[in-house]
Order: C-alpha cells, then structure tokens, then sequence
C-alpha cells in the first residue's frame, strides 16, 4: 500500500468576507490549486477559520449532502426552509441538498475554526428528494477509548448522521507516544488531515497484528498535511502521535468507485 502525502502547498486556498474567512482545501474546486480533485464521493473538503468573524452570504446548493464540522468557536446557519441555528465545538449540521436550497453561513470566533465537506450521492436521485436540514450537538456522538487514543465517530454507522452517499468519518485524538490502529478494507479510499500535531501512518498485512513492526508502507506527516490511501486488499493501518504534543486527526472512508455516475469535476 502507498500512501501520497499532500502538504499545504500542494493543497487548494480560498476566502470569503474580504479575507475574514481564510480556507485550506485539501480537496477544492477547479482552479483552487488542490492537487487531489476527489476521491469517490468525497467531492470538497475547506478547512475555515475565522480569527473574528466572518460572514458567507446566502448562496444555493443542489444534490450533494455537505456536512460543517465544527473545531472551535461558532457556526450560525439560516436558509430557505427556515431554519436559523448555531453549532457549538464538536458539533455538526447536515444539509441534505436535494432539489434545491439556499443558505448562509457566519462563522464566530475568537478563532473559529470549521470543516465543510460534500458527499457526492447520485445526483438523478438526489434532485428527486426534498431538502433537508439537521443538527447534531457533540455529546450525541459515540466515542471509544483505548491506550492514550480517543476516537469519535462522527459520520456512518455508530453515528448520529448516516448519509445517503457511503461515507464514514471519525475524529481521532492520540496521546504522544500512543496509537490508533484502523481496520481498511479492500475497495476503499482513506483520507486523514492532521488537525494538530503531528505522526505517522502505516499499513500491516490483513491479520498481522496490531504489535507487529514489519510495516509494508509508512509515511510520516505534519500539521495540516493531508495523506490519501488506496486499499486493494484489508489492511490494519497504525497511526501513530509524534512530537511533543497529542495528534488529533480526521479520518473520512469512502469507496473508492461507486455504481452511479460522478458529477465531472474540470480542472
């Protein structure tokens, strides 16, 4: 297994708000600069922050279901079927698109800091469906401990949300020193941002153990570096916290071909 490893540089920018909102996007829009364009149906991923506050105006969205994850400080959400809300640290909306919504976003700091990531599920049938909207607070969420690694299950099974589009995501945090071990199954794409902190990622052969050192592949990575894996057989993967200080990295599964044709994303 090969893991490509994407730093900043090679991951796309944008803003909103005269600079009040600054993005890093491991996976932009054409033009953006992102070397990964998707992968699957993981379509867009910014990564915004907002050291004040800044504000998104009102803009429409079809099909895609687009999940805002919040790291720190406040999301306020308003859109066309009425709703206006606010989602707190840890907290997360979904908009499930469908034939059509407008909304508007204002993130509020000191230092707000959010994911906005779509999902790509069949576009003929998702136009078909109405929109919707929903929110989840962070003490919702499941989460599992094991030596020095926390793990919050934030998208799919074991989670409040569950997506049309196959998708799962995980929030994971691990002590320095410590590590996380996730199981990849064969046919599926992993991708891992390093929130805070730094570490590696390496691959075991199916069934090897999760002590073993004979590593087929590793890869160390940095803050805010993105890494992308293919999975052709099972495999465990180690993630392991670096440095001085806890890893805390987000983790989205997807399969790596879906059986519905993808929106073609130009360059």
């Amino acid at each position: 297994m090969q893991f490509r490893l994407y730093p900043p540089a090679l991951q796309g920018k944008g803003e909103f708000d005269g600079g009040a909102i600054v993005e890093q996007k491991p996976i932009g829009f054409p033009r953006e600069g992102s070397a990964v364009k998707r992968i699957g149906p993981l379509f867009y991923w910014a990564w915004a922050h907002a050291p004040r506050e800044g504000f998104i105006d009102s803009h429409p969205h079809q099909a895609f279901e687009i999940v805002t994850y919040v790291i720190q400080g406040e999301a306020h959400h308003g859109d066309s079927l009425g709703t206006q809300s606010v989602v707190g640290p840890g907290g997360a909306q979904v908009i499930q698109a469908g034939s059509g919504v407008y909304h508007n976003e204002r993130l509020v700091g000191p230092d707000a800091e959010i994911f906005q990531i779509w999902f790509e599920p069949s576009i003929r049938d998702a136009l078909r469906r109405d929109p919707t909207y929903r929110q989840y607070e962070d003490a919702r969420f499941t989460r599992t401990e094991r030596e020095g690694a926390v793990c919050k299950k934030v998208i799919g099974e074991g989670s409040p949300i569950a997506l049309v589009a196959d998708a799962n995501m995980w929030d994971v945090r691990i002590e320095s020193g410590a590590q996380y071990v996730h199981e990849f199954q064969a046919g599926r794409s992993l991708a891992l941002l390093a929130v805070r902190g730094e570490g590696s990622i390496a691959s075991l052969p199916e069934g090897s153990g999760d002590d073993s050192e004979q590593h087929a592949a590793r890869t160390d990575f940095k803050h805010r570096d993105f890494v992308v894996a293919d999975a052709e057989s099972g495999r465990s993967l180690i993630i392991r916290s670096g440095g001085g200080e806890a890893l805390r990295a987000i983790l989205i599964e997807v399969p790596a071909r879906v059986d519905y044709p993808l929106y073609p994303k130009r360059n």
